[in-house]
Order: C-alpha cells, then sequence, then structure tokens
C-alpha cells in the first residue's frame, strides 16, 4: 500500500484573510430589519432628534440682536409686516423710525401708502408672529421664520426619505441641513428667504408623492389596454392628481413671498411634463409624444391657475381696502393690481447699486463672499466685554465650508452619474439645483447677495446625501468596502458637525471676542 499523493503549496502566497466583520452600522440595520419594533421606533426618533436639534439652534436666544438688520431687508419686513397687520397694506414710517420702533413706539407709522417690491406672503408670515408675541422683541418678529426654518428640515427629510428609502440617510440631510449655518443664520433673522425656501422644498415633496401614485397608474392602465402583442396609441388622461394641486398652490405661496418662486413654477412645470412622456414611452405608448402634450396641458390646469388663485389672495389686504400703492390706478383691483405689478417690476429690473456685500452668482458655488447680516463690536469693559481687542457680536451667512464645497462638487457628481445610469432621483435633485440657482446667473448686473442661496442648500445636501450613500457602499459591496466607506462617512460628518460647532457663534449673534470673529475669516473676501 503506497503513501497519497501529497498537495504541493506555495509557502510563498498569502495566507487568505478571515472576511471582514460587518460594520456597526451594518450590524444595526440587520438588526432593524429582524425587529419591525425597533425599525418602528428608529423611523421616527431619529429624524425627531434632528428636529429638536434644528429647533434649539433657531430659537435659542432668537431675541439676542436687539436690531432690525438696517444693512439688510429686516428694516423693511418688520416694519411693513407691522403696517399690514394694522392697515392691511404697506404703510409708511418716519426718518427715525427704527429708534422709535425698538423702543416700543410701534404705532409711528402712517397711513399714506408705501411702495413695495415684494409679494406679501411673507411679511404677513411676519406678522403673525408679531400678533403672537407681540412686537416689542426680535422673538415677535423672527418667531415664524424660525419655526419655518425648523419645519423646512423636516421637509427635507421627508424628500430624503422619499428618494433614499433609508431613515438614516434622511437623518443624515436633516442633520447637515439642522446644523448649517446658512440655514440657521437665514432662520433667525426676518427675512423672507426661509419662507421661500420652506414653501419651494413643500412642492417638491407634493411632486415626489404624486410621482409615487402615477407612475404605477400609467403603467398599469397601458399595460391593460394592450390588444395581444400590440401597444395602445394613447394612455390615460389623468385628472386625479390631488399632490399635483397642492404642489401648485406651495409654489404659488412660494412666489407670493418672493417671485423667485416663479422660476421654481415653470422648472416643476417641465419636469412633470418630460415624467409623464417618459413613463408613456416606457409603459409602450405608440403616440407617447403626443399623448404627453395631451397631458401635459391636463398638469398645466391643475398646476398653475391654483398657484396663480394662491398668489393673488395673498394680495387681500391691498385688494380688500382703498388705500394700498397705487390701488386706485386702474379701473379695477384686478387692473391696478397690474400696474403695481409692472412698476414693481421695472424697480426690481434697475437694482445694479453697489453693495459691499453683493455676490453675483457665479460666484456662490466658490463662496467668495459670504454676507454680513449683523456685525456689533464692543471695546474692552462695554457691556462685560472682557478681551482686549473688544468683542463682536456677528450674524454672518455662512454655510458649512466642508458640507458647501461638498455640495457644489456632489452635484457634478449626481449630473455624471445621471448621464450614466439616468437615474430619477437625480434628475429631481438636479431640477432642484437648476430652478434655484440658473436663473440667477441670466442676471449678471443684478444686486444679489449670496445669502440667496438658502434656497439652493438643501438640494445640494440631498446631492451630498447621495454621494454619501454610494461611498458607503452598494449592499451587494463585500464587508471590508462597506466598512471603509462607511468610516469614510463617519469622519466625513464628525467634521462636518465639528466645523458647524465651531461658527455656531458667529451666525447666532452670541458675544464672542474680537480675535475669536477674526479666526473665522479664512478668505480675505469673507471679511
Amino acid at each position: 500500500m503506497t503513501d497519497a499523493p501529497r498537495l504541493e503549496t506555495d509557502e510563498t502566497a498569502a495566507p487568505l484573510l478571515p472576511p471582514a466583520r460587518p460594520s456597526l452600522y451594518d450590524r444595526f440595520t440587520r438588526r432593524l430589519g429582524e425587529d419591525p419594533r425597533a425599525a418602528r421606533l428608529y423611523a421616527w426618533l431619529g429624524p425627531a432628534i434632528v428636529l429638536l436639534i434644528a429647533a434649539v439652534l433657531r430659537l435659542w436666544n432668537l431675541a439676542a440682536a436687539h436690531d432690525l438688520m438696517n444693512q439688510f431687508d429686516e428694516t423693511y419686513y418688520v416694519k411693513d409686516a407691522w403696517t399690514l397687520l394694522n392697515l392691511g397694506y404697506e404703510g409708511s414710517w418716519p426718518a427715525d423710525a427704527n429708534d422709535r420702533f425698538l423702543s416700543g413706539d410701534v404705532d409711528a407709522f402712517t397711513d399714506e401708502p408705501s411702495f413695495v417690491v415684494h409679494p406679501p406672503l411673507g411679511k404677513w408670515i411676519i406678522a403673525l408672529g408679531m400678533m403672537a408675541l407681540g412686537p416689542g422683541s426680535g422673538w415677535g418678529w423672527r418667531i415664524t421664520v424660525a419655526l419655518l426654518g425648523t419645519a423646512a428640515v423636516l421637509v427635507l427629510m421627508l424628500i430624503a426619505k422619499r428618494l433614499t428609502r433609508s431613515t438614516t440617510f434622511a437623518v443624515v440631510a436633516g442633520l447637515l441641513m439642522a446644523v448649517d449655518g446658512l440655514a440657521i443664520s437665514m432662520s433667525r433673522v426676518a427675512l423672507l428667504d426661509t419662507p421661500l425656501t420652506f414653501f419651494v422644498l413643500l412642492g417638491f415633496l407634493f411632486v415626489l408623492i404624486d410621482r409615487e401614485r402615477t407612475m404605477g397608474r400609467i403603467a398599469e392602465t397601458v399595460a391593460a389596454r394592450y390588444d395581444g402583442d400590440e401597444p395602445p396609441s394613447w394612455g390615460p388622461l389623468l385628472w386625479n392628481r390631488p399632490w399635483i394641486v397642492a404642489a401648485g398652490a406651495a409654489i404659488g405661496a412660494a412666489s407670493a413671498v418672493k417671485w423667485s418662486g416663479a422660476w421654481v413654477l415653470a422648472g416643476l412645470g417641465i419636469y412633470l411634463v418630460v415624467t409623464d412622456a417618459l413613463a408613456r414611452r416606457r409603459a409602450g405608448v405608440l403616440l407617447w409624444p403626443t399623448d404627453a402634450v395631451r397631458q401635459g396641458l391636463v398638469t398645466f390646469l391643475l398646476f398653475v391657475p391654483v398657484a396663480v388663485v394662491v398668489y393673488v389672495a395673498s394680495w387681500t389686504g391691498w385688494l380688500v381696502t382703498d388705500s394700498g400703492y397705487d390701488r386706485k390706478s386702474g379701473g379695477t383691483a384686478l387692473e391696478s393690481l397690474w400696474r403695481y405689478h409692472v412698476a414693481m417690476y421695472e424697480s426690481t429690473s434697475g437694482i445694479v447699486a453697489h453693495h459691499a456685500y453683493a455676490s453675483p452668482a457665479w460666484q456662490w458655488p466658490l463662496l467668495l463672499r459670504p454676507t454680513g447680516i449683523y456685525y456689533r463690536q464692543d471695546a474692552f469693559g462695554v457691556d462685560g466685554c472682557q478681551a482686549a481687542n473688544g468683542c463682536s457680536e456677528v450674524i454672518s451667512s455662512m454655510p458649512n465650508p466642508l458640507v458647501w464645497y461638498a455640495g457644489v462638487a456632489a452635484v457634478l457628481y449626481l449630473a455624471y452619474r445621471f448621464v450614466v445610469a439616468r437615474d430619477w432621483r437625480h434628475a429631481i435633485v438636479l431640477t432642484g439645483v437648476a430652478v434655484t440657482y440658473v436663473p440667477w446667473l441670466f442676471l449678471p448686473d443684478r444686486t444679489v447677495f449670496q445669502f440667496y442661496t438658502v434656497a439652493i442648500l438643501p438640494f445640494l445636501l440631498l446631492a451630498v446625501t447621495f454621494a454619501l450613500r454610494d461611498i458607503a457602499g452598494a449592499h451587494s459591496a463585500d464587508s471590508y468596502r462597506r466598512l471603509t466607506g462607511q468610516r469614510f462617512v463617519l469622519v466625513f460628518l464628525g467634521v462636518a458637525l465639528a466645523l458647524a460647532a465651531f461658527w455656531y457663534p458667529i451666525i447666532s449673534a452670541m458675544n464672542v471676542p474680537y480675535d475669536f470673529w477674526h479666526l473665522h475669516m479664512w478668505l480675505p473676501s469673507w471679511v
């Protein structure tokens, strides 16, 4: 009996490594998959914690800056809101109105009308806060904007959850906005851009809900109309789309805050027509381009008229009184309103004056000139200042620099991924960036500011969220790839949170040493 032959082995070969242990996140998600009760708890507790963080950062010491931000339009919007509440239209104020208002003389206005260049809804929102809490401090004139800024974080998480189908990445998107300096600072002043952002996000959320309801209906209806292997020439005309009506109302409200909402109305309208057309082509409709035009007319009737109704309704105070600016310039109230709008357009199109914080739209991705909305400096010994070089209170519209630049890069990445994969989720994020940013590029001579980008910010954060999800690794990737990717994501989030804490004092009017403020001026143009 002979010995069995031995297998030759290569002693120089690398030893086989044991499989990498699943990451903590992978073990966590596996646990959630096995425990529906834990999954339900996480689905509401995670977003609730983020929402609480957002509320605290926006509401804490909200009235710290007892000022009407003379450099920017809080000085107009607060007083306009107060006269809207008292007169139904924007009234005029004397030259020393700010000092009198801040000292408690809030009734110094006259019944003479004031010419304004923005629709009234945003100012009515500010007025609600003063009606509830009084006009005596910043709490009254800033509370509603702060609450809408907090609510915008919730709406962003709802959008992210629908796009990613992940509570974790919805929480990531919400957390990045909850702690972002631009989002926080614009929620702590009585300006119009946070209400605009809220209504824009609400419109996008409603469009997403409509998409969930509609795409399947188109496919099912077209499939039922097949004659054997012969596809139908026409698809269904869908009138029962309440979420499109709701989206139109939301974007109408956005336009009633600032006219830039109209760009969103146009962009989302195009998005709806294109997605309907592609859905009909995928389903096999023979005449899908013509069919999409038919449905486009229906969508227009569902989407646009309600936006117009909401917009006009925001002018109710002006319409039902007789003393508003240009109120009797035409034969009818609506004719007068039209003439007033012509005057508003002519005025806004001519805003080309130099401003120290002006930043044309091409600069926005580079973050060259963030807006200094409020600045106060006290010398040593004044109001308890113990810093040798004095103390500063600042509200700067500075986004988290790491997240901002990552967001710009993520938008480019998402555009590339859309070209490669044609993912509809990437398309709607890119649509959001396009409608809130691109139109400003066509106004190169207009005096505009970096803080306008608060409406773009949520879509940049959605792009970052998609990029982080891809970096974290697909479920089909091996454990080592996912572990490495998830570690990178955790480091990114950790640094982002540290930077958010570092910047918070100078976006919230905390009293800090001047040298601490200057430590944040990383670029000469940031000063």
